[in-house]
């Protein structure tokens, strides 16, 4: 049976390939106590408070049978106070949740190009954005990095009457290059008021922490988002937060900017379980300065073992690091697996070199290192 035509941009997508699951690899290639150090999750986990919320929720099926709140009211209140601890003055019509911040990143580009429209982002940007584009049938402006981070004034350059959105992670993943906020800010001075910046900060709580290598230039966007009525800032909880599974994000920006947005929105795009966890774990700060910390004494851990090892990295400001492995890189990879160690290959970034490696508990980065000096030897 012959299948319905597509349009060209759709059937020219190359689709996210996300990391390989433990089970896949435990089924595959038969080695058991796996551990997964490819998707930059939180290997603390979520907080235990939300553990214990959610069975009660298992255990009310009256709940379980209605819709979730489609306006997320709650969570939405609960960002407002959280940022309002930090000064900063937000509004509820100013929020757009978002299935994971994927789906906010996804909603921008469905609401504000279409064919004939360029979107810009830098080279070794995150997989979404080309994805996000091409969907949309816009034309992906790619400019140039500088030590494997966005090149701003190469981006200001690539500006023509066609640009509507520009895409800036900050933190980058996969590098984990880190932007100044005067750099950003001078920026955003320069950009034409009608095409929208994008700030993704899915990796925000890592990078604003003391023991960040970034701390003392790196800081949130979200103090000059009144400045601003084109920038919108994106964050996850899938990250610091420890709810990857949840899939629940969020924009910040402009009421005019959010109310486009939420036209486009699928309506309950965030599930009851989701926006419930979200709270709490906003509520539970302890939690996450836990699960930061212990990030960065994970990095600092894994940075001296490639010392020991010979091997070059990328310094990051996020949960995650690039080291580089050579021409065999592939093989290192493979060879990896089979110790039961799950990495993650950058090639799809034209980075045929490294391994991002995700910074787990200290006894999964020793299991890592361990591995890397048996398959190297």
């Amino acid at each position: 049976m012959s299948l319905p035509s597509a349009i060209e941009c759709v059937t020219q997508l190359h689709p996210y390939i996300p990391g390989k699951p433990v089970d896949e690899l435990e089924r595959e290639y038969g080695v058991k106590n796996a551990v997964k150090l490819a998707s930059n999750e939180n290997p603390l986990g979520p907080s235990p408070k939300i553990i214990s919320h959610l069975s009660h929720l298992l255990s009310n099926p009256q709940e379980l049978s209605r819709y979730p709140d489609g306006n997320g009211f709650i969570l939405k209140n609960k960002l407002i106070e959280k940022f309002a601890g930090e000064n900063i003055k937000l509004s509820a019509d100013q929020i757009t949740l978002g299935n994971g911040s994927n789906d906010v990143l996804d909603l921008l580009a469905r609401t504000f190009a279409s064919n004939n429209d360029e979107i810009i982002f830098s080279q070794y940007a995150f997989a979404v954005y080309p994805i996000t584009t091409q969907a949309v049938g816009a034309t992906a402006v790619v400019t140039s990095a500088v030590n494997w981070g966005h090149d701003l004034d190469a981006m200001l350059d690539a500006v023509t009457q066609k640009t509507r959105l520009i895409f800036i992670a900050n933190p980058n993943n996969p590098t984990g290059t880190c932007l100044a906020a005067s750099q950003l800010q001078d920026f955003l001075k320069q950009v034409p008021e009608n095409i929208v910046v994008v700030i993704d900060e899915a990796y925000e709580e890592y990078a604003s922490h003391p023991d960040s290598p970034f701390s003392g230039s790196f800081h949130s966007m979200l103090p000059v988002l009144e400045q601003f009525n084109n920038l919108v800032i994106t964050r996850t909880f899938s990250k610091a937060y420890g709810l990857a599974s949840f899939r629940v994000g969020y924009g910040l920006s402009s009421a005019a900017i959010a109310d486009l947005l939420n036209r486009v929105r699928q309506p309950f795009n965030n599930n009851t379980f989701a926006l419930e966890s979200a709270v709490i774990a906003l509520d539970d700060q302890a939690h996450l300065l836990k699960c930061v910390e212990l990030n960065w004494r994970g990095m600092s851990c894994l940075k001296q073992g490639f010392k020991s090892l010979s091997l070059s990295y990328i310094s990051s400001a996020g949960n995650f690091i690039c080291v580089r492995l050579g021409e065999n890189c592939a093989s290192i990879y493979d060879k990896l697996l089979y110790e039961g160690v799950i990495t993650r290959p950058v090639a799809n970034y034209q980075m045929h070199d490294y391994l991002r490696i995700s910074v787990g508990t200290m006894a999964e980065n020793q299991r890592l290192l361990t591995a890397l000096k048996k398959v190297l030897a």
